[in-house]
């Protein structure tokens, strides 16, 4: 018979440990924010296998992928992040709003969560490759790993833009860029400014109808064997190192059908990192967006972060101010600019102090609470000032025409029965 999970409450679950997660860790964290951080591998994610990191800002000197990531780690445990190595099976919402995290053994139930579970990037499968993977001679990050390569000769395996503007730059490195394609001479996949700086750039070299068929080496990858598409030939190829640029696979399976996922299955954010699910949040590689360092996933780990933390308060808020108590309620929705919204400031404070046994009168200023105002009535008033009605715990009327001091007088009345 199987045993009922055992359910933990959190704040804040974030599912992912790469430098995205571990940056909203951070900030979780410092915001006291009970937070719990899921990681399934290892901890810093891709970052980790980059032996050197020479553009995250701060450094002088080039920094080791691993030691950086175990900085950032310490960082969100000082602030109390706890973390859980473990796989997450499954999110679901609840009708309250939470939603609850699945793993293995224990539910996790929160009221936000930040996706950072990264992608890793699509390989081709030869024999051996899993030996040379990230510092043994296979990367995938020419930014990264470009200075290493000075002087020496490398081989890229693509032909879209990634592989031809991450050749071009490694050109400004590397002594001989090899490009293997598998299309006939003169196809590339890349876009025609990229294509005709390689094909004009003297450091380059194509190796058409091919794809990789073997990676040989003994402590390091020595040699990459190509077999040719048409013929079936194979040709050895002495290199330093390899770059694949054949795609890259977002981590979103256990999120499809819940949130936003692009055509390529990324997950679709606004600059505030929110998905189409409120409360939910998506940092890092995982998300669609133009470019893929630690130095970006720091940023957005940290815009979702506050994102989250001003979404919980505005909820606790919500649900413990607005929408709590016996008593029918009067929410007077005001813009400080706006002179109309000023003037009825007396008359709310006025049927504040008539109707105090019977009656809450409660100032919502959207300058400071917009998105407050748009959970309460699903959108913005059409007008301000605007009254909010709630009844019962639930809001019943939402009025932005005609208010004047009468009418708000009314509107009391009506709400105490009188």
């Amino acid at each position: 018979m199987e045993m009922e999970k055992k359910t933990l409450d959190y704040d804040v679950a974030i599912i992912g440990g790469g430098a995205a997660g571990l940056t909203a860790g951070i900030y979780c964290g410092r915001a006291r924010l009970k937070t719990i951080l899921f990681e399934k591998s290892l901890v810093g994610g891709l970052a980790t296998y980059t032996d050197e990191i020479e553009n995250y800002p701060g450094f002088e000197t080039p920094q080791k992928g691993i030691g950086l990531m175990r900085k950032f780690e310490a960082q969100a445990k000082r602030f109390g992040v706890e973390f859980k190595l473990t796989d997450v099976k499954a999110v679901r919402l609840l009708d309250d709003g939470r939603k609850l995290v699945e793993t293995f053994r224990v539910n996790y139930r929160v009221k936000a969560v930040i996706i950072a579970t990264g992608g890793k990037p699509r390989l081709t499968g030869a024999k051996n490759e899993d030996d040379f993977l990230y510092d043994k001679g296979i990367s995938f990050c020419a930014t990264c790993d470009a200075a290493y390569y000075t002087d020496k000769e490398v081989l890229i395996v693509g032909s879209g833009d990634a592989a031809i503007e991450e050749g071009l730059f490694l050109t400004k490195f590397a002594r001989k860029v090899k490009v293997s394609v598998i299309h006939d001479e003169g196809i590339l996949d890349a876009n025609k400014v990229a294509q005709e700086q390689a094909f004009a750039n003297p450091k380059m070299e194509f190796i058409w109808n091919t794809v990789v068929d073997e990676y040989r080496g003994q402590e390091r990858l020595e040699e990459v064997i190509l077999r040719n598409t048409k013929t079936g030939e194979l040709m050895p190829l002495k290199v330093d190192g390899v770059f694949l640029f054949i795609g890259y696979l977002p981590n979103t399976q256990i999120f499809e059908g819940l949130i936003a996922l692009n055509e390529r299955g990324y997950v679709i954010t606004n600059e505030q990192m929110e998905t189409d699910v409120e409360g939910i949040y998506a940092v890092g590689d995982v998300r669609a967006k133009c470019l893929r360092q630690v130095a970006t996933a720091v940023g957005d780990g940290a815009i979702a972060a506050v994102a989250a933390e001003q979404y919980i308060a505005e909820v606790e808020y919500l649900r413990e101010r607005l929408l709590s108590g016996e008593k029918p309620k009067l929410l007077y929705v005001w813009e400080p600019t706006n002179e109309c919204c000023r003037q009825l400031l007396p008359t709310i404070e006025e049927l504040n102090q008539k109707f105090q046994e019977k009656l809450a009168c409660e100032k919502v200023d959207v300058y400071k609470s917009q998105s407050i105002v748009t959970k309460l009535c699903g959108q913005m008033p059409s007008a301000l000032p605007a009254v909010i009605t709630v009844v019962d715990g639930a809001v019943k009327d939402v009025v932005c025409t005609g208010l004047d001091a009468e009418k708000l007088q009314q509107l009391a009345q009506e709400l105490v029965g009188e």
